[in-house]
């Protein structure tokens, strides 16, 4: 057997340990893999998003057109009413964003004619004019003696308000108050404010009642009519 070299051997088993080369096939099959993979992220990032974004687009296009509908709803409901009394017309403008459960039950009485020959049955300087059924006598003093501990100014002068709680038809009575009168924040709900007529309420304030603050000669509403605009 022949022997072999040093220096052969040497080279021999530098040939033996060097690197593999990886073939040029193997490369673009990697690379077709990796081009496949970025391809369907995309495709999937692609279906995915506009998804997302249409959703989200819809929730605020019905969410914008929701508060659309309540805004002209509101602003389709009369902004003002006109009591036409005896003594002559009282513009009111109505509280609908604050007040906007009293105020629609209000109109829908006015629609229905409620106020239609009511009465001032109440009549006390200084504090209040009341229109609605008559209660009875020396109901107004009992209103005028109790409560005076509040120290909220809510009740200015020339408010309307009508009695907390549930109403019935009956029930809904209208006062407008000549002073501001804060004893009134527990009992009366405000709704609207006089803006013009605030002389036809002073002069219904300032006819002769009696002993019970009825008036000695009647004082009452012809009509209530509603306007969008004043």
């Amino acid at each position: 057997m022949a022997r072999i070299k040093p220096q052969a051997l040497l080279q021999q088993s530098k040939r033996k340990k060097g690197p593999s080369r990886i073939s040029a096939s193997t490369i673009i099959f990697f690379c077709l893999i990796l081009a496949s993979i970025v391809f369907l992220l995309f495709m999937v990032y692609g279906r995915w998003f506009p998804r997302s974004r249409f959703r989200s687009e819809n929730q605020m296009v019905v969410s914008k057109a929701e508060n659309t509908l309540m805004d002209s709803k509101k602003s389709e409901l009369p902004g003002y009413a006109v009591l036409n009394t005896s003594k002559g017309s009282i513009i009111i403008e109505l509280y609908k964003d604050t007040s906007p459960e009293v105020v629609d039950e209000f109109i829908d009485l006015c629609q229905k004619g409620h106020f239609k020959g009511m009465h001032f049955h109440h009549v006390i300087k200084h504090f209040v004019i009341q229109a609605g059924e008559n209660q009875g006598k020396g109901h107004s003093i009992d209103w005028s003696v109790r409560g005076k501990h509040t120290t909220s100014v809510k009740h200015e002068a020339f408010m309307l308000g009508t009695s907390m709680g549930k109403h019935t038809n009956k029930g809904f009575d209208l006062f407008i108050t000549t002073a501001p009168i804060p004893d009134l924040n527990e009992k009366l709900i405000v709704f609207g404010r006089v803006i013009r007529g605030e002389d036809v309420v002073q002069e219904i304030e300032e006819v002769d009642t009696d002993e019970h603050y009825q008036p000695k000669f009647p004082v009452k509403i012809f009509d209530v009519t509603l306007q969008q605009k004043i």
